[in-house]
């Protein structure tokens, strides 16, 4: 089980994150706080595994709560705010992902899938759980492109992007582009993350193919790929592709 913390001075916005966690079901909320110094004091004495942590609060900020606890006991963090001035900050205490309110269904998904990813390499790394970790995920590496009665099976390598169509996903592969049954959010959570990032609500991207990125207003961005392609990035994805891209470097 994945032991979750909620901690939001907004009792509406507690009930919001609890009411996204439910239909999870490996997970266990452990703890629900809504100032600082109660939230440092139940993450110390309950050590849980994941925090959903608001930003700004009075007295002690979200922020200043991460970096009162030492590194060995600070619990992968996702950070709720209603603003996006605090990102550098909070990737410098290791914040696993930056949620906008109001949250996002897909943006909270795909948190949770970057957080089960995390989890599962930090007990990989720990030789006390090795033998109780599960196998490994198997990311998609191939998709399966239906065209009439036939099946075409297109390796996930020769994919430079990935649009949305409605329901649909578009692969774009050179100069050929491929329609998949799917929509973007189920093959975002099926492909690895270390290759492929979500950069818009209609778009992922490979990260070997971004050549370059030009800021915008409004914190958005426009990525250039190799092929000359460009792809643009929302304010609600960019700090997750900054450190996709730092990472992949």
């Amino acid at each position: 089980m994945i032991r979750v913390c909620v901690v939001d001075d907004e009792p509406l916005a507690r009930r919001g994150v609890l009411s996204l966690l439910a239909p999870f079901d490996d997970v266990e909320v452990v703890g629900e706080y809504e100032e600082g110094a109660a939230a440092l004091a139940g993450l110390q004495a309950r050590g849980p595994d994941v925090v959903f942590l608001d930003v700004q609060m009075p007295g002690m900020t979200g922020l200043d709560v991460l970096a009162a606890l030492t590194p060995s006991r600070r619990p992968l963090a996702i950070l709720l705010t209603a603003h996006d001035s605090f990102a550098v900050r909070a990737f410098a205490l290791n914040a696993v992902d930056y949620l906008l309110k109001p949250i996002d269904d897909l943006r909270f998904a795909e948190a949770m899938s970057r957080v089960r990813t995390l989890l599962r390499l930090r007990d990989l790394d720990d030789p006390g759980k090795q033998l109780a970790a599960l196998p490994a995920r198997r990311y998609l590496e191939k998709f399966s492109v239906r065209i009439g009665h036939r099946t075409l099976f297109i390796r996930v390598d020769s994919v430079a992007w990935i649009g949305a169509d409605g329901d649909y996903a578009v692969l774009h592969a050179g100069e050929r582009t491929y329609i998949v049954r799917e929509s973007l959010h189920q093959l975002a959570l099926q492909l690895d993350p270390s290759r492929f990032v979500r950069v818009h609500r209609s778009s992922i991207v490979r990260l070997d193919q971004v050549a370059e990125m030009h800021p915008l207003t409004n914190r958005d961005a426009m990525l250039r790929l190799h092929d000359g392609t460009p792809v643009r990035v929302s304010r609600t994805y960019i700090d997750t592709l900054i450190r996709a891209l730092q990472a992949h470097r």
